[in-house]
């Protein structure tokens, strides 16, 4: 068995789980998310618990068995607390601005680069060098994430650009002129 796959997932009191064939749909305080299940996974709600089985034991059902898992915990933590990612800014004259549906990123461009926040997702603005991307589909909440780091990634010799928080950059020596 799956160490993952094979452990049950508690749903809380203020979640309902609701599998209706192959679609799970859960919904807690945070909003509602659904999710359609790989066909050859099996998934039953009993009592408070989610169960995913497999079929047999080939190598696909295994790796099919922890991600359903994985992905079902991550919908109920999602409905339950959500998720967060923040951002920081690393550069002399490197702002982020809040707009009404997004980010302005100011990183040493010719141009400010604008960023729309897709639905359910949520960008704050802490101050002018960090940021928090909220929702409650972990999925999401990474892939805008990683696009805002795309606009800028941090570069090795001064560490200039948008990184994760708590990312940390390895630096590189610079060049160190010639030896005569």
């Amino acid at each position: 068995m799956s160490r993952i796959g094979k452990k049950p997932i508690d749903v809380p009191d203020n979640v309902t789980v609701k599998i209706d064939g192959k679609t799970v749909t859960v919904k807690g305080p945070g909003g509602e998310l659904n999710h359609q299940v790989h066909p050859e996974m099996a998934v039953a709600l009993e009592g408070a618990q989610i169960n995913v089985t497999r079929p047999s034991d080939q190598k696909r059902h295994r790796a099919l068995h922890g991600l359903t898992r994985s992905l079902l915990s991550n919908m109920v933590e999602g409905v339950t607390t959500g998720f967060a990612k923040k951002l920081e800014v690393h550069g002399v004259g490197y702002k982020v601005e809040q707009t009404s549906n997004g980010v302005r990123l100011v990183v040493g461009y010719s141009h400010p680069v604008d960023y729309t926040a897709p639905k359910g997702v949520k960008i704050s603005v802490e101050n002018p060098t960090t940021m928090k991307v909220e929702g409650i589909d972990k999925q999401a909440v990474g892939q805008v994430a990683a696009e805002l780091r795309k606009v800028r990634p941090p570069e090795p010799y001064k560490g200039k650009g948008i990184r994760y928080e708590g990312e940390h950059v390895r630096r590189k020596a610079g060049k160190t002129g010639a030896k005569a």
